[in-house]
């Protein structure tokens, strides 16, 4: 296991902090790593309405893009539950855009880690080859 994932399991943690989750009660951290060594962290933010509410995930890749970020090795996320907690659908698929096939590791309350690849959580990710292949052709007049 990698030392940075073990920092990285620790910025999550630290993330997990200021999540604001006053309707669900259920705080997430997520900590993202450049192929640089730089981390990005983010927590989840909720809202009313609860589709518009921010997962930790998205989050933090959406500040790292946000700074010019482009190339990631992995993300660590932490929450209140007791085990391994995956990310949602949403977040999977943004990931794989986003990052590509990168470590997703998610620790539980024990501080154990556990590391998959992003591929394994979606297999088969809707994605840029699907945009190729049906490309309108727009007839000139």
């Amino acid at each position: 296991m990698s030392a940075h994932y073990k920092d990285l399991a620790v910025a999550a943690l630290q993330a997990k902090r200021r999540a604001f989750a006053p309707y669900s009660g259920f705080h997430v951290g997520a900590a993202l790593l450049t192929t640089t060594g730089r981390i990005y962290t983010g927590c989840n933010i909720e809202i009313s309405t609860y589709a518009l509410t921010l997962c930790a995930e998205r989050t933090a890749i959406f500040k790292a893009i946000s700074e010019g970020e482009r190339r990631f090795r992995a993300i660590a996320v932490v929450s209140d539950d007791p085990s391994y907690t995956p990310p949602c659908g949403a977040c999977r698929q943004v990931l794989l855009d986003l990052a590509g096939n990168i470590d997703f590791i998610m620790v539980n309350g024990k501080q154990r880690l556990k590391v998959v690849k992003l591929r394994s959580l979606l297999p088969h990710a809707f994605g840029r080859k699907n945009l190729q292949r049906t490309r309108p052709r727009i007839k000139k007049r």
